[in-house]
């Protein structure tokens, strides 16, 4: 070795082929191989579980809350986890292990990783825009999230006694009294058809908590034509969003790798919490029933495996250069094998698990109105900022309920927008 050095040293030019290449000359305290460690010198996961929670925090997102229960009952019940398992052996977990694999072997983001083939550099590019355009998109909903914990305290979307509410809001004890009487109208005959069918129809009229979000909280004009002005409250909250965001992040993967013990783990407290509650309601088996009750015909259409692979690919993030960015910070010997496993495995388990806290409060809504489950169900921000707030109002203690929920929701959304804001 030292012989090898000593010729290093004292030779600049070595002659190959007939051509003659310029070597370096090497300091006698430094190898080549020590320079090129410095030169691409990374930062690491402090531990590897900084790293695994960051993962199970991206993947389970809003849409494992609000968009796969209403997806599974809309596309056969039980029946739609048979295409949703396939896809997610054939193509979630094999994207997954992809991205993350090619991530930690070049230790790159997901614009410079493309040196190993240049012309594919506008994916990179691509990854970049979309996670910057969903960025924006989320942090609006940690904004909502935000204002819906400061109004857990009174749970305001609860009562039709409120400056914004109209003539035409229905609330809880409205719908209970209407509920009364017209079932005592068709157990005794003691009204016309024409006050049952008046009576219907009230039932029919906006909800409290369906007022509070768009008269309230959006402050919804009438049309496109009337933009209106800014909503202080909502603008508020998407600063202080912007702020925690910054906090997190502001020193790396040293900050987020923190944060994420909480953010990753409490949505699981709180969605067991608000299952063990759930259960214990009246009417939740029906919903639950109502969830998972299987319809194979369905399986016949090509929808339900459309909607299927959707959700897989939207569920597990692949392709949006979070995974490859969060695998670059991984030591060149992490086991990506199993990481690539079990989040996406975990990520499933969420889904239904969140079916499950869904639908058993939705069937206990059902039951407080005396509509169907069909009645009541939706999904997306309906879902979140509708159906289940009118459900939670039910629930003795709500303000307690409230505030978890919502809560949950904030940190759901917090721990998905700090790994794509890395992009």
């Amino acid at each position: 070795m030292t012989k090898q050095k000593q010729y290093l040293e004292s030779s600049t030019q070595e002659s190959y082929a007939g051509n003659t290449v310029a070597l370096p000359r090497l300091n006698s305290s430094l190898s080549v191989s020590s320079s090129t460690d410095d030169e691409n010198k990374r930062s690491t996961w402090s531990r590897q579980l900084d790293f695994f929670l960051s993962c199970v925090g991206y993947a389970v997102g809003l849409g494992n809350i609000w968009r796969f229960p209403y997806l599974c009952y809309k596309s056969g019940g039980g029946a739609f986890l048979i295409p949703y398992a396939i896809f997610l052996v054939i193509c979630g977990i094999p994207l997954f292990f992809l991205e993350m694999s090619l991530g930690q072997f070049g230790s790159l983001g997901p614009i410079a990783i493309w040196k190993i083939s240049p012309i594919f550099k506008g994916l990179g590019f691509g990854m970049a825009i979309v996670s910057g355009v969903v960025c924006v998109y989320y942090n609006v909903i940690i904004a909502w999230a935000l204002y819906y914990i400061y109004q857990s305290y009174s749970v305001s979307w609860s009562s039709c006694e409120n400056a914004w509410n109209t003539p035409n809001c229905v609330s809880q004890d409205d719908m209970k009294m209407q509920l009364n009487i017209t079932s005592v109208a068709n157990m005794t005959n003691l009204y016309n058809s024409s006050e049952v069918s008046r009576l219907s129809d009230s039932l029919s009229k906006m909800t409290s908590s369906e007022e509070f979000w768009l008269f309230k909280v959006l402050k919804q004009s009438t049309g496109i034509e009337s933009i209106g002005g800014f909503q202080w409250p909502l603008v508020l909250t998407l600063l202080i969003a912007w702020i925690l965001v910054f906090m997190c992040m502001m020193r790396g993967i040293k900050t987020s790798g923190k944060v994420v013990y909480v953010t990753a783990t409490f949505p699981y407290c709180v969605l067991l919490c608000l299952l063990i509650r759930g259960l214990t309601l009246p009417g939740a088996w029906n919903g639950i029933s109502f969830y998972l009750s299987p319809q194979w015909e369905k399986l016949l259409t090509f929808k339900v495996w459309g909607d299927a692979a959707t959700q897989i690919f939207y569920s597990v993030g692949a392709a949006w250069g979070a995974l490859l960015t969060m695998a670059s910070y991984n030591k060149f010997s992490n086991n990506v094998y199993r990481d690539s496993l079990v989040v996406p495995l975990i990520n499933c388990g969420t889904s239904v698990l969140a079916g499950f806290v869904v639908f058993s409060l939705l069937g206990f809504m059902a039951e407080e109105t005396g509509k169907s489950v069909a009645d009541v169900v939706s999904e997306g921000p309906g879902l979140a900022f509708v159906v289940y707030p009118e459900a939670i109002s039910r629930l003795p203690v709500s303000p307690v309920w409230a505030f978890l929920f919502f809560f949950m929701l904030f940190t759901v959304g917090l721990d998905t927008q700090q790994i794509l804001c890395f992009i």
